[in-house]
């Protein structure tokens, strides 16, 4: 079963005192990229959630976010009363007036180095527990949603192999009406010369011509091609990698078979092939 890389898994943990979102979103990549934006206090976790999102995802531009909400009315950032008194009078004796009120003084000391004082939260084991449980969730999440969309991919991956095979149909179909058709080109351009020709010659060379556009090997091989694809299509595991590879070798196999057509309507058949495999390429970069 294929999986597409683009996908987007989100889960959204209520805690007493603040609201947890996590979200994961992927797209198309040769490698895993992996970008992961979480709280200072949840930095020591890290490596594990890489960890953690490189088994489960495993190639692909990811993206993952830890966004924390403050829902209680504490806050982590007090003032630093005794260090606001300081300036104050500081302030009071620097400018050495009464009139100025303590308001205007208090604006100008809460500005000042360390005024405010932020007290750093502590990892809580037990609240990591319940984030990573919801890690979980939205690996979930994204995995199934790179399935779904995967599934579209399959169809049309399925459809233009079948394409593919009913265009090899017909070139094989056209292969002896080309050989005739090589044939009697050849046979009218040495009448046309006007000249004698030794008929067992003539046999031989045109044997050796024939040869050398034969097709029989390349139309068995991209039928092959053909049916591996389906095959690895169909397996347990997604590898666009091997798929990707898959279709190289097709690529191959019926620019050879075009360039040894020397036949126009076997030649359109090539081109309409080479079509429904441009459109395969394109959508192979996206399967994991």
């Amino acid at each position: 079963m294929i999986q597409s890389m683009t996908g987007y898994g989100k889960a959204v943990l209520q805690l007493p005192t603040k609201k947890v979102t996590i979200e994961i979103k992927s797209l198309n990549s040769k490698n895993l990229d992996l970008n992961v934006r979480i709280p200072s206090y949840y930095k020591e976790k890290e490596l594990a959630v890489r960890k953690k999102l490189a088994s489960a995802l495993v190639r692909g531009k990811i993206d993952f976010s830890i966004y924390v909400e403050m829902t209680s009315d504490e806050t982590s950032t007090k003032v630093n009363k005794s260090v606001v008194k300081q300036y104050v009078a500081q302030l009071r004796s620097t400018l050495n007036i009464d009139s100025v009120e303590d308001v205007e003084l208090l604006k100008m000391a809460i500005r000042m180095p360390d005024a405010l004082a932020t007290e750093r939260e502590e990892l809580d084991e037990n609240e990591w527990t319940l984030i990573n449980k919801n890690i979980d969730i939205a690996i979930t999440e994204i995995v199934q949603y790179r399935i779904d969309e995967a599934a579209s991919l399959e169809i049309d991956f399925r459809e233009r192999i079948a394409n593919i095979n009913t265009y090899l149909d017909e070139v094989k179909a056209l292969d002896s009406d080309r050989v005739e058709n090589v044939k009697t080109r050849l046979k009218k351009a040495i009448d046309d010369l006007k000249v004698d020709t030794d008929e067992n010659r003539f046999e031989q060379e045109l044997i050796y011509y024939l040869e050398k556009l034969d097709i029989n090997e390349e139309k068995v091989r991209l039928a092959n091609h053909l049916d591996y694809f389906l095959q690895t299509l169909a397996s347990e595991d997604s590898n666009g990698k091997k798929l990707g590879f898959i279709v190289q070798e097709m690529g191959r196999e019926i620019n050879t078979t075009g360039s040894k057509a020397n036949y126009a309507p076997m030649q359109k058949a090539v081109i309409q092939m080479k079509n429904e495999l441009e459109q395969i390429k394109e959508q192979i970069l996206n399967v994991l």
